[in-house]
Parts: C-alpha cells; structure tokens; sequence
C-alpha cells in the first residue's frame, strides 16, 4: 500500500528569475502543479507516493514525468491529455512573493472514470487541491476521488489553494472550495484563504468552524511565522525558521508533503490516530524546517529538500 496518493494539477511554471541587461523578464521552466509538488516532496522525504493527473503529448509533459519518476513518484496515473501541458507564469517581487497567470491545457482532462479506484484505495492518504475543482472535468474527477477514499476510510488532505485568475468570480470559487470540506480530514490554508471558507479572518474562530464540519486536524500556514494549529480542541502557532528567501513557490507544498511524510511513518492504520499534541509539534517542527530549505532555493520542485538535509537542521 502507498503511503499518499495526490490528484490533480501537473504543470510547467515559467518562474521569474531575473531581468536582462535590455530589462526584459527571464524566466525557467520549472515542473510543479501543488498535487505533483506533495507527492514530490513527501516521497524525498521517505514516504512512498502516486500521482493521477494529465499532461500533453509534448515535450513539456515528457519532462514532467521524467522529473516525478525522478523523485520517487510512481506515475502510473500520469495520463496523456489531447490540449498542450498547463502552464502557470510565475512572476516574483523582490521579497519573493509570487503572482499567478495560468494557461490551461491538459490537467483539465482528466474524468471520473480514468480514476483508477483500487489505486485510491490502495493508498493510506488522498490528497488533491482546490485548482482541480475549478470548471473542467477534472473537477468531477477529483471529488469522486475524494469522496471514494472518505467512504473508505482512507485519510484525505486537502489544500484550498486559491487563484482568482482561475476562477469566474470569487463567490463562484468560495462556492466550489467548500464543497469537498466534509470529506476532508487534514487541511493545509494560507490565512488569507481562511475567510474564505469560513466567512472569519480571526484564526481560532475559523479553525473552530472549520472543526465543527468534521475537519480533523487544521493547519494554517503564516509564512515565516511558522504555522497556526487547531488539533483536538487545542490550538498553537508552531514557530517558523528563518532563512534568507529566494522564491517561495512550493513551500506550503512542501510543508504539506512533510507533514504527510511523518504522519504516514506512523504505525496506526490511520494516520491521526491517537496522535498526540508532542508528536505533531515535532511534526510541524519538522515540516517548517522543510519549507524554509525550499524557500532559500529557486523553483517550486527543483527547490525541495532531500530527507538528510532537513535532518540536518535539526
């Protein structure tokens, strides 16, 4: 059984990196997509994980197999899709702070019926994100996935990663972002995205709503802050570390595949499972180290920790 099976996005980010001598933007083409970045993440970390999504029968969609493969990721749910790889244009200031522009092409494709059930099932954790439940039939594809895995009792984790570029309006995105919310036992949100799935800014209030419709363990990322938690009725910020910021694309990515990683090392069925307020401080300890190795390099994928240089932090 895999330790975390991801859904959704696989894409090319065309990240800024500089500016040339005529002013003119540069940018790499680096591989991510959230749903790719957790797998990726997690399985450098030392959990064994899948990816189902779609890319293009180009060369785009070649390179971003070869880079999972690369990583550990089993791809066997990487299909081929009929439009061109997604792309996601990333420009970055000079705090390192991102801004989105998207071409959609192939991760839109993917249907209910080329989610392979068995694989779902055969995976301790389902994690998918809130790009994939935007109009397309991946959105359909997503939350069967989603729903398959509840009714099963597998763990599911969700991230509402919100890109208003990709969305018809914000009430239309605030409508589909909390659709999953009741099958969802782990959630990852950046605290500008808490009010939109509770309606309040205030982190204990919203994490308290977010817990009353049956979220389990609530994870609000703040940055270099570290990170707020609501676990079991209990709440706490667990410090961030500092690090001089290159480019913070994929660190709540990673923070999330790390997470995941050590929840799946341990040895209940069920990885909440009579956790305790100690381990998962060790935990989110862990997972900010993480995040801020990747927020010290470039790229989302490219950037993203091995398992001996985080324990190396330590």
């Amino acid at each position: 059984m895999k330790d975390i099976t991801t859904i959704g996005e696989i894409l090319i980010d065309l990240t800024q990196t500089g500016v040339s001598g005529a002013g003119i933007p540069q940018f790499d083409a680096n591989p991510g997509g959230a749903p790719a970045n957790v797998a990726v993440a997690a399985s450098r970390l030392g959990a064994s994980t899948a990816f189902w999504g779609k890319a293009g029968e180009d060369g785009f969609g070649v390179f971003l197999r070869r880079v999972l493969e690369d990583s550990g990721v089993d791809c066997s749910g990487l299909l081929t899709g009929r439009q061109a790889t997604t792309m996601a244009i990333v420009s970055v200031d000079g705090a390192g702070e991102r801004s989105f522009r998207f071409v959609r092409g192939a991760d839109q494709e993917l249907t209910p019926q080329e989610v392979d059930e068995a694989a779902v099932l055969d995976s301790r954790v389902l994690h998918f994100g809130s790009v994939s439940l935007t109009p397309g039939l991946a959105r359909s594809a997503t939350i069967f996935a989603a729903r398959t895995a509840h009714k099963n009792g597998r763990m599911v984790s969700y991230d509402p990663n919100y890109r208003p570029a990709l969305w018809a309006s914000e009430d239309d995105a605030v409508e589909w972002m909390r659709i999953p919310l009741p099958m969802v036992d782990i959630i990852k949100l950046a605290e500008e995205e808490l009010p939109l799935l509770t309606g309040v800014s205030d982190l204990e209030a919203g994490s308290a709503l977010l817990e009353e419709q049956g979220v389990r363990l609530v994870l609000v990322t703040l940055g270099g802050d570290g990170v707020f938690c609501r676990w079991q009725g209990q709440t706490w910020c667990q410090p961030g570390v500092s690090v001089k910021v290159a480019d913070t694309n994929g660190a709540g990515d990673t923070f999330l595949g790390a997470v995941l990683s050590r929840l799946c090392r341990r040895e209940a069925e069920n990885p909440l499972e009579g956790l305790t307020r100690v381990e998962l401080e060790d935990i989110l300890t862990f997972a900010n180290r993480a995040a801020a190795i990747t927020c010290s390099r470039s790229g989302a994928i490219p950037a993203m920790p091995t398992l001996a240089e985080v324990e190396a932090m330590a």
